[in-house]
């Protein structure tokens, strides 16, 4: 590929990273310093605001880049993430928005300990809540890497590695200067852009084919290499039994795991009411909703325009077909029009990339200083304010980011995701449906439920051939393979019920009844919200 697109892509990128720089200089000024401040940003942001940052949060590198590239290489089969994606919004917009902006105040553990003993359950809430962003983040990451190996080539290993460690960086200044406040703004400034850059290749793509869609996929089909295999079901889950049990275990977790995102959750409380949170969530599942159809006619559109061959020569994984397809779209290397659309489009990316990697590292500190550290310290011993911890945690979240993200760097970004969302749906879903809508739970139940559904889920994934047992894994060279499974969420999910069950019937704690019945109060009507 030609390098002409190098300095423009270089320079956009650069402009983005000075905005947002700015957005947080400018946030940090007006931080009162509070701890409502740091972690909902005053509670003063309107629905259509936090609509588009929440669309932001959730419209990351695994949609821009892992999706259209999966759709590329496996036609149909690649389509099912982006309904999964999709759908999951209506468990949030009918279960969980307005009941959690109601129950709690910063993060998931608030609303546990409404109606249950605060400490066990916020340190087990915790506990999970960073664990799936940590998860999250290495995808996140892993996109950014690959973008910086197509614009800089893929023998820079160097630039890649170096990329990472930028991301990682900025992310923590993101969090440690702006809180939320910055977090948001820079939300919704990539929103607008992804989605400005998302109609203009979605355009052009039909353009080339007339508008007729049907074209675009009988000459997708075509040129993947599969004939009509490529737009009918089995092409990727299609194969033995495996592989049919691996689509349902993934569509469990893409449809239930969105409710259980911290990232996501602690949206709901930088609105003012109940009632602007479900507003949000309406705008977000618009936004969300034609993103989602526009990646689909991008990833055929890559498979039509470039081939399936290509896309995977150029990334094994697919990561690069969106920004490829910029680039033919705009006339092919070499061509003014291709390097200024393969510059936005790379630009664009990078742009997702830094605002939802600030927003999963705010959630996650949030869990370490507001659940962790507020639960294990002594009483009297408070040495740090809240604050201060979530910003030092901050540091330590994107230290372990990067490590991961460096030894899973040849993985589709969407896949990664995919596993971060196996783990919410195990371990915070179930227990957050329990806590609101079950009146004899208890305090037993909530821990049980918790750790039951995280621990078989991250055991699952390290005994997986995702870790080890193929070429394709993380450990090429080991064979520690147990579970024939990629995505554990067939078996965690259930069991996370299934243990927050079996802990509360085996409890000897009585379930207190006023509580729940405060908490269902106030889940429904807002009463006593903060």
């Amino acid at each position: 590929m030609s390098g002409d697109h190098q300095p423009l892509a270089l320079v956009l990128f650069s402009l983005f990273v000075a905005l947002t720089l700015a957005i947080t200089a400018w946030a940090g000024r007006r931080r009162r310093g509070t701890t409502e401040e740091f972690y909902a940003g005053g509670r003063l942001f309107s629905p259509m605001e936090n609509g588009f940052a929440i669309a932001g949060d959730y419209m990351s590198a695994a949609s821009f880049l892992g999706i259209s590239g999966l759709i590329a290489l496996y036609g149909y089969d690649g389509v099912l993430y982006a309904v999964g994606f999709l759908v999951a919004w209506l468990v949030v917009l009918f279960l969980v928005a307005e009941l959690v902006r109601n129950c709690g105040r910063f993060t998931l553990a608030d609303v546990l300990a409404a109606r249950m003993r605060e400490r066990p359950v916020r340190i087990a809430a915790g506990t999970s809540s960073i664990t799936v962003s940590v998860l999250y983040l290495v995808a996140q990451m892993v996109g950014a890497g690959t973008l910086v190996s197509l614009l800089l080539g893929e023998e820079s290993r160097a630039a890649q590695t170096w990329t990472v460690v930028g991301v990682g960086a900025l992310m923590v200044v993101y969090v440690s200067l702006g809180g939320m406040r910055a977090t948001t703004w820079i939300q919704i400034v990539k929103s607008v852009l992804l989605m400005g850059g998302t109609i203009t290749l979605t355009v052009l793509v039909l353009l080339r084919f007339s508008g007729d869609f049907g074209q675009l996929l009988t000459t997708a089909a075509a040129r993947s290499g599969h004939g009509l295999d490529f737009l009918a079901p089995g092409l990727r889950y299609g194969g033995d039994w495996t592989a049919r049990l691996d689509f349902i275990s993934l569509g469990l977790a893409l449809v239930l795991g969105t409710a259980g995102l911290p990232h996501i959750l602690s949206r709901f409380y930088t609105v003012p009411t109940a009632r602007a949170a479900r507003r949000s969530t309406v705008w977000a599942i618009g936004l969300i909703g034609g993103f989602y159809l526009m990646t689909i006619v991008l990833g055929f559109g890559a498979a039509a325009l470039l081939g399936s061959g290509a896309v995977r020569s150029a990334n094994a994984a697919g990561n690069t077909a969106v920004p490829l397809l910029a680039l033919d779209l705009g006339g092919g290397a070499g061509s003014t029009g291709g390097t200024v659309l393969f510059a936005v489009v790379a630009a664009v990316a990078f742009a997702t990339i830094l605002a939802v990697v600030a927003g999963i590292t705010l959630a996650s500190s949030a869990s370490v200083a507001h659940d962790l550290y507020a639960s294990l310290r002594r009483e009297g011993a408070r040495r740090f304010g809240e604050v201060t911890v979530a910003r030092l945690a901050a540091a330590g979240i994107g230290v372990l980011a990067i490590g991961l993200s460096l030894l899973a760097r040849d993985l589709n970004v969407a896949f990664l995701v995919g596993l971060a969302f196996a783990v919410a749906a195990s371990a915070n879903l179930p227990v957050l449906l329990y806590t609101l809508f079950w009146r004899s739970f208890t305090t037993r139940g909530a821990v049980w439920s918790v750790y039951g559904g995280l621990v078989p889920a991250v055991v699952l994934v390290l005994l997986s051939p995702v870790v080890s047992g193929s070429p394709a894994s993380l450990l090429p060279g080991l064979d520690f393979q147990l579970f024939p499974l990629e995505n554990p969420g067939l078996v965690s999910v259930p069991l996370g019920f299934a243990c927050g069950w079996l802990g509360t019937v085996t409890s000897r704690e009585e379930p207190d009844e006023d509580r729940h019945a405060e908490t269902e109060v106030r889940s429904l009507t807002g009463a006593g919200a903060v």
